[in-house]
């Protein structure tokens, strides 16, 4: 480990974050709105072909009805399985108008909904083939899945898409170190890939027009040309341009390190305060997987530092880094950045690690004294102490620490905040929250105890930002 670069104590001169704009946000509400309407009347227009191709016409006998019926619900879930994949493609136009957060929920509900239509499709199928018999039914699974051009690809994309699923649920994931997951999840991409050929082969309702062909060859692509250029093509050129390599590693309270890095033309990296990045550090095992860390300063065009708790595998090597260790990243991602803001005054809330991108955010947003108001939620000693010292007298940062564990479950605050309502507190910390952007990190729990104390106050749910480190 070394300790060649002090920890940065003193913000910057330089403010990087533009003005309160309304421009940016009216983008990113025109993004939201042309994507979800997208979804829906692709889902739509895949029905309307159901339909006239003789979708309802074949409702009216059992055999037939399980035919169409196994037709309809394997084309939704296509189309769905290829929306899911866009979805987390890092297409920078979703992400800076969604953000990570609300893509992975969107992510996940599109997931669970794709992958429930496609079991239906299997039985449903298989059934109708079978005749409508029960006890013919595997044997016609079996001559399906041996005698069909792509059926056997497949069967092995639905496995991978069911081990998938069976880990992305709570009570799995709770189980799994963050490493064991992350690889497993990577089956998904494998999975889709071998799910879907069978039915741009031999399906005919995708082969019934040449729109419909048009239609699915072309989502296909732009689902695989999304994830070729976004996820693997501009991260490694990114990676090359800039040559990133750790400068120091410095062991910061509670369990926590800081890693300094440096580059080239990193003022030409499109990183904002309270970003976060998919970080590689080449230094042995580990590298293949992204570990998405906040940057815990502003970028300055010369250097970039993230925080890390110690809690997983990939974590705890981090204070064994080496000057000079080469970094591939990923990003950078998140709306939790000035992006998202439209009010001339914010106020930062954050707890433990989750002050990491606040304290970006505290450095790098334009604002007055007086403007910006922080509450800081630690259990035993806060990070950043020096730092946000500083910012309170150079910048006019507002700072209100919260030491102490949570005063209840149910409650976001330490126990030195009396026995009020979390939300009567709040208004009486900050009277003008209602009228502020607020940005909130911390554990997902925790987050949702903040929420619920904002809507009473009448926060408006799109100045709610939010950046959770649950995975």
């Amino acid at each position: 480990m070394s300790h060649v670069t002090a920890p940065r104590t003193v913000p910057q001169a330089r403010v990087i974050a533009a003005r309160p704009s309304t421009g940016r946000a009216r983008v990113d509400a025109l993004v939201r709105s042309v994507a979800v309407s997208g979804l829906w009347l692709g889902l739509l227009l895949v029905g309307y072909w159901w339909a006239t191709g003789g979708g309802v016409r074949d409702l009216a006998g059992a055999e037939t009805t399980l035919n169409s019926t196994g037709r309809l619900t394997g084309l939704l879930s296509a189309d769905l399985l290829l929306v899911q994949v866009l979805l987390m493609s890092r297409l920078p136009l979703l992400e800076r108008a969604f953000g990570q957060d609300r893509l992975a929920q969107q992510h996940r509900v599109v997931g669970f909904t794709s992958f429930n239509l496609m079991l239906a499709h299997i039985v449903l199928i298989t059934w109708g083939y079978a005749a409508g018999r029960l006890s013919a039914t595997p044997a016609t699974a079996w001559q399906l899945t041996t005698q069909y051009p792509g059926m056997l690809l497949a069967l092995a994309g639905t496995v991978c898409l069911v081990m998938v699923v069976v880990t992305s649920l709570r009570s799995a994931r709770a189980r799994l170190r963050y490493e064991s997951w992350h690889l497993l999840h990577l089956y998904a991409y494998l999975g889709v890939g071998l799910a879907l050929p069978h039915q741009l082969w031999t399906g005919q309702q995708f082969l019934a027009s040449p729109a419909r062909t048009v239609f699915w060859w072309g989502l296909w692509i732009l689902a695989a040309g999304a994830m070729l250029i976004w996820r693997i093509g501009l991260p490694l050129w990114r990676s090359a341009r800039h040559g990133i390599r750790v400068t120091s590693v410095v062991p910061e309270d509670d369990g926590t390190v800081s890693v300094y890095m440096t580059g080239r033309r990193l003022d030409r990296l499109p990183a904002e305060a309270g970003q976060f990045f998919g970080w590689r550090f080449l230094d042995g095992p580990g590298w293949s997987r992204a570990h998405p860390y906040s940057l815990s300063a502003a970028p300055d065009g010369r250097s970039l530092r993230i925080t890390v708790k110690e809690l997983g595998d990939d974590s705890v090597l981090l204070r064994r880094l080496r000057p000079g260790t080469r970094v591939l990243v990923e990003g950078p991602f998140g709306r939790l950045s000035p992006r998202a803001r439209t009010q001339r005054k914010v106020a930062l809330i954050g707890a433990g690690v989750g002050i990491t991108p606040l304290r970006a955010l505290a450095e790098g947003l334009e604002y007055g004294r007086g403007d910006a108001v922080l509450l800081y939620r630690f259990s035993h000693r806060p990070l950043f102490e020096q730092e946000f010292r500083a910012l309170e007298r150079e910048r006019g940062l507002q700072v209100r620490w919260l030491p102490g564990h949570r005063r209840s479950p149910s409650s976001w605050l330490g126990p030195g905040s009396g026995r009020a309502s979390d939300a009567a507190v709040l208004r009486h910390w900050v009277p003008d929250i209602a009228a502020r952007d607020v940005y909130v990190c911390g554990p997902e729990a925790w987050i949702e105890d903040v929420r619920r104390s904002a809507e009473a106050v009448g926060v408006p749910a799109g100045r709610f930002h939010v950046e959770s480190f649950g995975w």
